[in-house]
C-alpha cells in the first residue's frame, strides 16, 4: 500500500447559484423580498409584545427574544449573499 494522502485544501470557493444577469436579478429581489418579510415580520412580534402588557408574560417573553435572535441572525447572512449577488452582476464580462 501507498503511503498516507499528502494532499491539504487551505481554501475553497462557494460558486453562485446562477451566472446568468436576469436570474441574478431575480434571485436578488427573492432574497430581498424574503429579507424584508423575514425582519419586517418579526419586528411586528417584537413590537405588539412590548407594547401589550397582556403579552408580558413568560411565553411571549421568549418568543420576543426568538424573534428578536432571528432578526439578528438574518441581518448577519442576508446583506453578504446579497451583496455577492450585486458584485457579481457587475463583474460578469459584457457579451
Amino acid at each position: 500500500m501507498g503511503g498516507p494522502n499528502q494532499s491539504s485544501i487551505s481554501e475553497f470557493l462557494l460558486l453562485g447559484l446562477s451566472r446568468q444577469p436576469q436570474q441574478q436579478q431575480l434571485l436578488f429581489l427573492l432574497f430581498l423580498t424574503m429579507y424584508l418579510a423575514t425582519v419586517l415580520g418579526n419586528l411586528l412580534i417584537v413590537l405588539a409584545i412590548s407594547t401589550d402588557s397582556r403579552l408580558h408574560t413568560p411565553m411571549y417573553f421568549f418568543l420576543s427574544n426568538l424573534s428578536f435572535v432571528d432578526i439578528c441572525f438574518s441581518s448577519t447572512t442576508v446583506p453578504k449573499v446579497l451583496a455577492n449577488y450585486i458584485n457579481s452582476y457587475w463583474k460578469l464580462p459584457s457579451g
